[in-house]
């Protein structure tokens, strides 16, 4: 049993040996799952029980807490009593477990149908689809056609989710019958991997992030400092150097670098912030009051449509935070947004923000394509507020472009722009640690969690959680402009 596989252990074979090795013998080694991860579970969940409505009425095998022999005894019963359609059937053959997530009687045989929530076909899909195939084929089962299906994005809701339109079922069949040869021989190397003392010997690749974030990386990549050429800015053959034995800044020869590169390797060997006063004095003085500090949070991940007119994975915003200055050394004001438990926010939002922003207001945003693109969404869903919304979005200026063009690098942003890395850098006594919410994904899960809550203190509690995040991004931004301000009156290069 310790070397029995499943779809997804072939998978994950298939993207290296010493991963499958590492999950079948020393599964301690793992990483911690992350927030986004479960997140993204439970996505596949709610995707897979949706996708039964394309074949209702049909009989689930339950998981039985592990009990394999128990599910393979209940599949061929219900198959034997001449089941028309059957959830999760599952199959065993040549030490690879397999449940298919729809399996339906045809005149022709058995169709079965792997359900994916990627709006697209990858790659790996095929094999994921070919080792089930393999199996249930071995199992002695006749398979009449094997298809997957796969979330249309470009379908929007107009009232009650339609199944049909939602998903897109393709016949894969040719292909996955064309990969039965290599399914058996890469089961067999596998197999034989698997009875061996020690994990294969694989060094890190870019394969560690192919298709999927392996769960060992803290564990394969330990021997990797913090910073190294895996955390270069820009493009560059990170793997091409690293497999010449240069991994560390100070061993990285100059001339191979690009400007920007070399500015982010010089600031850290040298612990400076390189300061670069004229185009950071340009970018303030494009600035005007009313100055107003934007920050939406928005629903991610969200396969099923919440509302009409919206389509699946559609980031919908359901809070903002805006904190504003009317007048030059003006007061700081703030005002924000959060949406009931349990409603459509997008009217009352947006109807909100455009009271809220004055006509004449200057916005920032930190990364202000996301801003405009929610803006955008808005003018779509309510054209009656196209020409408040277009002033917003004509009004929008991005903070981050200093510390993108690098007028203003710091040595800890360590080459990244993004706010969670600025901020530490130039306001460290500003930041994020120790509050419930932390970043973006795990914003949105606390607003779906509320959004279906029934429970007044889980929604009270998740609420203040939201609400403290959120104003604390565009209170970051305040800072970082005044910061920006200060910064301009000094020189190019200066010591942290």
């Amino acid at each position: 049993m310790n070397n029995q596989l499943s779809k997804s252990l072939f998978i994950r074979g298939l993207q290296c040996h010493k991963s499958l090795y590492l999950h079948k013998h020393n599964p301690e080694l793992k990483d911690e799952t992350s927030e986004q991860q479960e997140a993204v579970f439970a996505v596949g969940y709610e995707i897979g029980d949706f996708a039964r409505q394309l074949f209702p009425g049909g009989k689930e095998i339950p998981y039985f807490n592990g009990n394999y022999n128990k599910q393979l005894l209940l599949t061929k019963s219900e198959i034997d009593k001449g089941a028309s359609t059957l959830y999760e059937a599952t199959f065993s053959y040549d030490d690879v477990l397999i449940r298919a997530d729809i399996f339906k009687s045809t005149k022709h045989g058995w169709d079965f149908y792997e359900v994916k929530s990627s709006a697209s076909v990858k790659d790996y899909h095929y094999n994921d689809i070919a080792i089930q195939y393999y199996v249930i084929n071995g199992a002695g089962i006749h398979i009449n056609k094997a298809y997957i299906v796969y979330i249309n994005n470009q379908y929007v809701r107009n009232g009650d989710i339609e199944p049909a339109k939602l998903f897109n079922v393709e016949d894969v069949t040719a292909e996955v019958k064309k990969q039965q040869k290599f399914v058996k021989d890469e089961l067999k190397k596998m197999s034989k991997m698997l009875t061996g003392k020690n994990a294969p010997s694989i060094d890190i690749g870019s394969y560690c992030g192919d298709p999927f974030a392996c769960d060992f990386t803290g564990h394969c990549w330990s021997h990797i400092p913090t910073p190294s050429v895996f955390d270069l800015c820009g493009r560059i053959d990170r793997f091409g150097l690293y497999e010449k034995g240069i991994i560390k800044f100070e061993e990285i020869p100059l001339e191979m670098l690009t400007d920007r590169q070399k500015l982010q390797v010089k600031c850290y060997l040298d612990k400076e912030m390189h300061i670069d006063r004229r185009s950071i004095k340009e970018w303030l003085d494009d600035l005007s009051y009313p100055l107003y500090f934007l920050d939406f949070e928005t629903t991610a991940l969200v396969p099923i449509p919440l509302f009409d007119g919206t389509r699946p994975y559609q980031p919908v915003p359901f809070q903002y935070s805006l904190h504003f200055i009317n007048k030059k050394d003006g007061r700081l004001n703030h005002t924000e947004y959060l949406a009931p438990a349990g409603v459509d926010p997008r009217k009352e939002l947006i109807e909100k923000l455009i009271k809220d922003i004055p006509d004449n207001a200057c916005v920032l945003a930190y990364h202000k394509q996301f801003e405009a693109a929610q803006l955008e969404s808005f003018r779509k869903w309510f054209p009656q507020y196209a020409k408040q919304i277009d002033k917003i979005i004509k009004n929008l200026k991005d903070l981050k472009d200093p510390f993108k063009n690098q007028h203003c690098y710091h040595w800890e942003m360590n080459g990244s722009n993004s706010l969670k890395n600025v901020l530490p850098a130039f306001i460290p006594e500003m930041g994020y640690d120790g509050m419930d919410i932390t970043e973006g994904m795990m914003a949105s899960n606390a607003y779906l969690q509320m959004f279906y809550s029934k429970n007044l203190a889980e929604i009270r509690k998740l609420r203040k959680a939201l609400i403290e995040y959120c104003t604390l991004d565009t209170l970051a931004m305040v800072k970082l402009v005044e910061k920006l301000k200060d910064l301009a009156k000094t020189g190019h290069a200066v010591k942290a």
